[in-house]
């Protein structure tokens, strides 16, 4: 019998942990795509509510992004389930053009704006998502593929910000220790059937081909709960480095609080004293306040640190990077903002 046939459906007790910290808000928007997970996270949420006296509101929202022509019979089905449960819902619809590269980001980011407003718009402060165990166990794969740091190996927190939902919004992941086969035994029990989307076993997609290939790690020992526990492990590990760097920024950073905008200055004696991943820590908040392109890439910050490192005495140092430069000379470290680019500053001009 494989995993999946053996889970079993979540209990009352168990639905009651994964909300509890959610209760005193007062209204809770729920991203729901009609996929079993977040047909799951509906029913579940609705569960919770009914058995308190009192709790937050909750609104369904599905965001139909105009790929699929089933997306809107998918949307009216979740509209249907959600009002059977006494849950207010809403369909809203990621119009304009759409990217030819890069299409699933683009569409994860435009469902989070969406989200965002519908949470604005109803009040709510928080939206949650039905992303499982099993996502986090790829996102961990994913980003271990493509280099990442600690703070990506950390890969999802329970609680975020939401990604392009603007300020005021946190993205909730209630699902997070939950596997896939319990929410879908929950859903049989209950006798709740799921919208299937043929896009979630397409190969052409980074994230189908790691869940294709979970099954052959997991005869190896690296399930989907080994890998949670090492992004839980190291999601300790990056809150501890970022704790020390915020009192690296107190003690070594000049003029703190830091302007808006820059520019930010260090003596250079303290900051070469720092093990190499608070200084690259240090470095690349200074830049992201200052610059103007957006994060800093942690290999780019890291060749750029092994250049500034290997400067010596009072030899200059200057370079560029995310839209901020960093200049060493006469014992400070300084980070500014980086002047437009001719291009750029003529494209701006009335």
């Amino acid at each position: 019998m494989s995993a999946a046939e053996s889970a079993t459906a979540l209990k009352a007790a168990d639905i009651r942990a994964l909300f509890a910290d959610l209760a005193d808000h007062p209204v809770l928007v729920l991203g729901v795509s009609g996929g079993p997970d977040s047909t799951a996270l509906l029913l579940l949420a609705a569960a919770w509510r009914k058995a308190r006296r009192h709790g937050p509101q909750l609104v369904a929202v599905t965001v139909d992004h105009g790929l699929r022509p089933a997306a809107k019979l998918e949307a009216n089905a979740v509209k249907r389930f959600a009002r059977s449960l006494g849950v207010p819902h809403r369909t809203l619809r990621w119009n304009g053009r759409k990217p030819s590269t890069g299409l699933q980001e683009a569409a994860r980011l435009a469902r989070y704006r969406l989200l965002g407003e519908a949470a604005r718009s109803a009040g709510a402060g928080h939206v949650l998502t039905a992303h499982t165990l099993d996502d986090q166990a790829e996102t961990v794969l994913i980003r271990l593929v493509r280099g990442s740091g600690v703070s990506g190996l950390a890969a999802m927190a329970r609680v975020a910000p939401l990604p392009d939902g603007g300020e005021g919004v946190a993205l909730v992941r209630p699902l997070l220790t939950v596997r896939k086969a319990r929410l879908i035994a929950t859903l049989r029990k209950a006798g709740v059937a799921a919208a299937d989307d043929p896009s979630n076993r397409d190969p052409r997609f980074t994230r189908v081909r790691f869940r294709d290939a979970m099954p052959v790690l997991e005869r190896e020992g690296l399930g989907a709960e080994r890998l949670a526990l090492l992004a839980r492990r190291v999601g300790r590990a990056e809150a501890a480095l970022e704790a020390v760097v915020d009192g690296a920024v107190s003690q070594l950073a000049e003029g703190a609080p830091w302007p808006d905008g820059g520019p930010v200055a260090f003596a250079v004696a303290p900051f070469d004293r720092l093990p190499a991943e608070l200084a690259l820590r240090l470095l690349s908040r200074a830049i992201a306040h200052t610059g103007d392109e957006g994060p800093v890439e942690l290999g780019k910050l890291e060749a750029l640190y092994v250049h500034l490192a290997a400067s010596s005495g009072n030899a200059r140092f200057r370079r560029t990077l995310a839209g901020a430069v960093v200049t060493r000379a006469g014992g400070r470290l300084t980070i500014e903002r980086a002047p437009a680019r001719r291009g750029r500053a003529a494209s701006n001009r009335p």
